[in-house]
């Protein structure tokens, strides 16, 4: 057109070009084409400048939209309600909400009422900027106006709501579009809310309720829907349902994009399958769908997660030689995986290559190196990475000091542990539950029982409810002081608060109550958890052992016995030795050596303190055919028997076996392979 010799500059064609290059994002071309219609002696007028406030609004670049309404004014152009609602959603966009408001604010001042487009570009704002209570707030007030909120209003408030974790409020708020009378019936963007409020909230049943419901209302999934639900199963590790959402997705002729495919790979890493995983890495790859770092992060958690840190510590090469940069995500991965395999020396690597690679460590990061040194034991090491953390002024928050706390308690550094919950104090951070278990822990093992129970007390007025975990610590507490009565209560005020006591916390109880001489309340809540179908551990046998040994109840262990039959192979030898000795002491020694052989047969732990036991009470009961028996057994498993055990069965025949039989004995003794004297 320009070519032609009649051709003649028009404000049209040059508007229609700007917003054309609008659309595709092309600022520069279309921001050339604004000042060539000038050099034409084309006067750019209202839609010239909204166009190209537009195309900068798209870009991000808000404070260039700004500049151009100054010289849309300095044109004497006034401003529409379409250029301040371009200028509100250039500064949204850029999630600079408060900028927006300034527009807004000035919109009204000059004259220009907001309508419904610039309600949804506030809220949009709201939302990009993580402001999600002030966009509920702002949808409230919008309410009490003229103007009616649509379909795109009700999706941006639903989803500031499950970020909110109000999640009832938000299906509430799909309900209501739903009905018969409502003006804006939910769309595809409603629905895939809903399939993630109900994955994040951990109802992940009803996520493929509501796709089919949403299938049955005449409305077709695209690709982000489908993606939803597969990253739904991928989060809760359902691989198998992952997996056939994405074939079904293929099946309706969309495109797996690189989002399925890393929600696919997550799903089998969450799966504890690292190698399916990586084909379906190779899928992606051979289907000319290119990894970006949320995918090799995936990839390297699927390998960490699982105890392979050497092939996740590969992928990190791999996806650097490839052209993709790891960022912090990568490194707190790693971290993560090092500190469960308890690999020391990959933790002080993986921190070694994030300076290298200048990846700044935040937060997140320093909390997962900090735990990761922990969980190897190395409290010097965590300890001077915190200290490091402080110095390059990165905040810590509830999570270093639950670790800090936590991993000082696991540590025996009590007195330590107490020191950052100063330090806690201090920057007012908020604590969370494990902070109040680890202290409570902390001031018991310190014999500081007053402390412990203010800080139980302070819990529950703070509002924090006290977990399994606390009340736990609690009675353990009271247990220390002896004081059973106290713990019981704390037992009945976890029923009466929701809160299912587990083995651990039985286990604790009855201890309590052994401890305050209650063998009988000992086998009575044996009786409720046998009731409740709580499983029996190693801790509640030995209790329940000591509380029969005490009552000298040969019935209940007879019966205790049998319970503890099938578990032999898995039992501790602790356990195992206090029943043996038990019905040793009782006199049934029969009964013992017949349990003896079962545990035996059975492959449980027999030590060397095992053998001690049944020997003592072999010979305490004068039998000792067997007693030279049990010694042969114990040479026969590759047992030596100590100089001890020979000198009882000697002394025995010198002084108490007889002199018919000292010479039997004392020949007998001789015969053993390994015997020296």
């Amino acid at each position: 057109m320009k070519n032609q010799k009649n051709y003649c500059a028009r404000n049209d064609i040059y508007n229609m070009m700007i917003r054309l290059h609008a659309r595709h994002n092309q600022t520069d071309q279309a921001r050339g084409l604004f000042f060539e219609m000038q050099e034409w002696r084309c006067k750019p007028d209202a839609e010239t400048f909204n166009a190209l406030i537009n195309v900068h609004g798209r870009a991000g670049q808000w404070r260039w939209a700004m500049n151009i309404k100054d010289d849309m004014l300095r044109a004497a152009i006034p401003p529409s309600r379409s250029t301040y609602n371009n200028l509100i959603n250039a500064c949204g966009s850029s999630g600079n909400w408060r900028q927006a408001l300034q527009v807004c604010q000035m919109m009204t001042e000059n004259g220009v009422g907001p309508d419904l487009v610039t309600h949804n570009i506030v809220l949009s704002a709201f939302k990009s900027g993580a402001q999600y209570l002030k966009a509920v707030s702002y949808f409230q007030l919008m309410i009490g106006t003229e103007i009616r909120p649509d379909t795109t209003t009700h999706n941006i408030v639903i989803h500031c709501l499950i970020k909110l974790q109000q999640y009832a409020q938000a299906i509430e708020m799909f309900n209501s579009m739903r009905e018969k009378r409502s003006e804006c019936k939910p769309d595809i963007v409603s629905f895939t809310s809903l399939i993630h409020l109900y994955s994040v909230s951990g109802q992940i049943d009803h996520c493929k309720a509501v796709f089919n419901t949403m299938l049955g209302e005449g409305l077709k999934p695209n690709i982000v829907t489908y993606n939803s639900l597969i990253g739904a199963y991928a989060s809760h590790g359902m691989s198998e349902e992952a997996q056939s959402i994405f074939s079904e997705m293929k099946k309706n002729g969309f495109r797996p994009d690189v989002v399925s495919y890393t929600s696919l790979l997550n799903a089998y890493g969450r799966s504890e399958q690292p190698k399916k995983a990586r084909e379906v890495f190779h899928l992606m790859k051979r289907n000319n769908c290119k990894p970006n770092v949320v995918s090799y992060n995936a990839l390297i958690d699927a390998y960490g997660s699982n105890g392979f840190p050497a092939k996740a510590i590969d992928v990190l090469r791999e996806m650097e030689q490839n052209g993709v940069h790891p960022n912090i995500v990568s490194i707190c991965t790693l971290l993560a995986a090092c500190g469960r395999v308890g690999q020391k020396v990959k933790i002080d690597s993986i921190l070694s290559a994030a300076e290298l690679r200048g990846i700044a460590l935040n937060t997140i990061a320093y909390n997962s190196a900090i735990g990761s040194y922990m969980n190897v034991g190395d409290y010097e090491k965590a300890i001077e990475l915190y200290r490091s953390m402080r110095k390059k002024k990165v905040k810590p928050d509830s999570v270093t000091y639950t670790v800090l706390i936590s991993g000082g308690c696991k540590m025996s550094k009590y007195i330590e542990a107490l020191g950052f919950l100063d330090e806690m104090m201090g920057l007012k951070i908020p604590w969370s539950k494990e902070v109040y278990s680890s202290v409570i822990y902390a001031y018991g093992k310190l014999g500081r029982f007053t402390e412990a129970e203010s800080i139980f007390t302070t819990m529950k007025v703070a509002g924090c409810s006290p977990d399994v975990v606390t009340y736990t610590t609690m009675i353990h507490t009271y247990t220390a002081v002896g004081d059973w009565e106290k713990a019981a209560a704390l037992l009945e005020e976890m029923g009466m608060n929701n809160v299912q006591p587990d083995t651990i916390a039985f286990s604790a109880m009855l201890r309590a109550f052994n401890t305050g001489c209650q063998p009988a309340k000992v086998m009575s809540l044996a009786g409720v958890m046998r009731e409740k179908n709580i499983p029996f551990s190693d801790a509640i046998f030995l209790e329940m052992l000591s509380a029969c040994s005490i009552l000298r109840d040969w019935s209940t262990t007879t019966k205790l016995v049998k319970m503890m039959e099938p578990s032999f192979p898995v039992i501790s030898v602790g356990v195992l030795n206090q029943l043996l000795l038990f019905i040793g002491k009782s006199g049934k020694i029969e009964t013992m050596m017949m349990i003896f052989l079962k545990i035996v047969a059975t492959g449980g732990e027999i030590s060397v303190s095992t053998y001690s036991i049944v020997l003592k009470n072999l010979l305490a009961a004068g039998n000792w055919r067997k007693y030279i028996e049990v010694l042969g057994w114990m040479e026969d498993a590759g047992i030596q028997p100590s100089f001890e055990m020979y000198r009882r069965i000697l002394h025995f025949a010198q002084n108490s076996g007889g002199a018919e039989y000292a010479a039997v004995i004392q020949e007998r003794v001789r015969k053993l392979s390994f015997c020296k004297f």
